[in-house]
């Protein structure tokens, strides 16, 4: 059992085990966070191969398909490689220390991972518009930044923290970075001075161990 605080929603997953685990669900915060740091390395990834094929390649001529094949493609593919090759997390998410997680327990299916994508969608004109910088910027701004607010809601008044497409795949981010205190772990005082121990053998394992039997 993972202990929560109970300041932030957590959520209850039932394993293929039979065993009920609780989950602190990802703070709305952290989730925005990891989403402009996501973004950050999507921009650093977009200004350095311009710049390398400005610069290096010098490649001038009919520069929108290139600019599309190595600069908006691996920008849209960006969240679904990562979320599947991490296992659950982006750069973002790993650095906020959240990860997707699916209901029925462990890492999302392929197929889950694609549904959360694909609902990604209102933020595709944005990623073309690294390529496309003068095409309907009041647009990309408009239709990213609306539906964007509308995102934030549904997470915001959903009871797991879930977006659209998250309640579509099944899936739940969470946090990984758990916070436990003395009291909660296996390290007990004895008040007993008299007490012995009924099995030496205990000694033989590590404490990591012992707290992966706890945690069980």
């Amino acid at each position: 059992m993972v202990f929560c605080n109970h300041s932030i929603p957590a959520i209850q997953i039932n394993t293929p085990f039979n065993l009920a685990l609780d989950f602190e669900v990802a703070a709305l915060h952290k989730r925005i966070l990891a989403y402009l740091a996501d973004i950050v390395v999507l921009v650093i990834y977009s200004w350095g191969m311009k710049k390398f094929l400005d610069e290096v390649l010098q490649i001038e001529y009919n520069r929108y398909g290139i600019d599309i094949l190595l600069v908006s493609i691996p920008m849209l593919l960006y969240a679904l490689v990562c979320e599947i090759s991490m296992h659950g997390q982006s750069v973002g998410k790993k650095l906020l220390g959240i990860r997707v997680m699916s209901l029925e327990g462990g890492q999302p299916t392929v197929s889950q991972y694609l549904l959360r994508w694909a609902t990604r969608f209102f933020e595709w004109p944005l990623v073309f518009g690294f390529v496309f910088p003068n095409f309907w910027i009041i647009f990309q701004l408009f239709f990213v930044g609306f539906l964007g607010v509308f995102v934030v809601i549904i997470i915001a008044v959903s009871k797991a923290n879930q977006r659209l497409g998250d309640l579509g795949a099944g899936t739940v981010v969470v946090d990984t970075r758990i916070k436990t205190y003395l009291h909660e772990t296996v390290f007990l005082d004895i008040s007993h001075k008299d007490y012995n121990v009924q099995f030496p053998e205990v000694m033989k394992l590590t404490d990591r161990d012992i707290n992966t039997i706890k945690s069980i």
